[in-house]
């Protein structure tokens, strides 16, 4: 099966503009064949249900350079 996880930027910003009103809606979406799911953080799982990866959005606490969110994960990454 294979799902498709989409960071909606418009989401994004506008939880930037509504930061002093403490509301946040959440811009990750997680898309398979049966269903949307909505999320502020997603994990991706291995066959054996290890946690690979893990997306994160944390608008209220950014990284240093400004991200709100990221991936991260403790595996080897390869670009290309």
């Amino acid at each position: 099966m294979r799902t498709r996880i989409h960071v909606n930027q418009h989401v994004i910003r506008r939880n930037g503009k509504e930061a002093d009103q403490g509301k946040h809606e959440p811009p990750l979406t997680v898309k398979d064949y049966k269903s949307n799911r909505k999320a502020f953080e997603v994990e991706i799982h291995d066959a054996a249900g290890f946690c690979v990866a893990r997306i994160v959005y944390r608008p209220e606490k950014p990284l240093s350079c400004g991200a709100r969110v990221w991936i991260e994960t403790d595996y080897g990454v390869e670009t290309f």
